[in-house]
């Protein structure tokens, strides 16, 4: 796979080792149909530098105006975010601000869709974070959007009509259902079989539903602030284009290694649809201890919970 440090119409792929503002500017107007980024969340993590909470959101305006420049007119951003925790642990929701900055420059919201983990920190002064956001906005009434390549497994596909015209008939959409607004994907932790280096890194598959339904074969994905590429992979893995920027020439590095593995269909990655891991109550792990005794007045084991439903 050939990749370019500079744009180009043909690229395959276009990384760019720098900052994501000298990156968005190579690329023309109206090139991209997708644009797909967490940007950091100013939290001191050690690909960022942590600012003024002010300051953090006039850098993100910045890469916002940039990002609709180069959306083409049926095109799609996608905002994925969390929350900031100020020094005295305050949060501060970032899609709440996101949002505001987006309708400024006349993007349409779609879909707030929340992404749902199991895994994460343990917090003793407020409740575990098991939730993202992304804002799926658009640039205006006439995109692209097929449901088609992402919709998912009824809970009742053998339901029928009991009544009326279709009487007798499945009720449902034999492609599958609409996969809603909240996602179910596992974060990637130590154990994930896509897990690299970078401690905040994209679920391939959280990428993937989006390049299937909000573009075409061909078309231009780009990520802002890449990482280790994972916007990128899904991307090729479907063939589409890819560009990104990443300040880390060493997270860009092992972006390249996967995005070519991606390509030959050799990256390792968690199959897209697969069920969330349900504990087994042969699994002794998953069992409470007796001598533990009840929880709240509750004896209650994740097998039992997960057997009923």
């Amino acid at each position: 796979m050939r990749f370019v440090k500079h744009y180009s119409p043909a690229a395959e792929v276009f990384l760019h080792h720098g900052d994501r503002l000298d990156f968005l500017r190579e690329i023309p107007d109206g090139a991209a149909q997708l644009i797909v980024t967490s940007p950091p969340y100013n939290i001191g993590k050690k690909y960022e530098k942590r600012v003024l909470f002010e300051k953090y959101l006039e850098q993100q305006k910045e890469t916002l105006i940039e990002s609709t420049r180069i959306l083409t007119e049926r095109g799609s951003l996608c905002w994925e975010t969390g929350n900031h925790i100020a020094i005295d642990g305050e949060v501060f929701p970032i899609d709440i601000y996101i949002y505001q900055l987006c309708k400024r420059l006349g993007l349409k919201l779609r879909n707030r869709i929340v992404w749902c983990f199991e895994h994460g920190l343990h917090c003793s002064k407020r409740l575990s974070g098991r939730y993202e956001t992304i804002l799926w906005f658009t640039k205006s009434d006439d995109y692209v959007f097929n449901l088609d390549p992402i919709r998912i497994p009824q809970k009742y596909p053998g339901k029928k009509y009991f009544k009326g015209p279709k009487q007798g008939q499945y009720s449902c959409n034999p492609l599958g259902k609409n996969p809603g607004d909240v996602w179910v994907i596992p974060n990637v932790k130590n154990n994930h079989v896509e897990k690299t280096v970078h401690p905040c890194q994209f679920p391939i598959e959280l990428v993937e539903r989006l390049v299937l339904s909000l573009t075409s074969p061909g078309d231009l994905v780009v990520d802002p602030y890449l990482g280790v590429g994972s916007t990128a992979c899904a991307a090729v893995m479907h063939g589409r284009r890819a560009a990104g920027a990443d300040l880390s020439e060493e997270y860009l590095e092992i972006a390249r290694e996967r995005i070519e593995q991606a390509k030959a269909g050799l990256l390792p990655v968690r199959p897209r649809g697969k069920q969330v891991y349900v504990p087994s109550e042969r699994d002794t792990v998953a069992r409470r201890p007796e001598h533990f005794g009840p929880i709240n007045g509750v004896i209650t084991n994740l097998s039992d919970i997960y057997a009923e439903q």
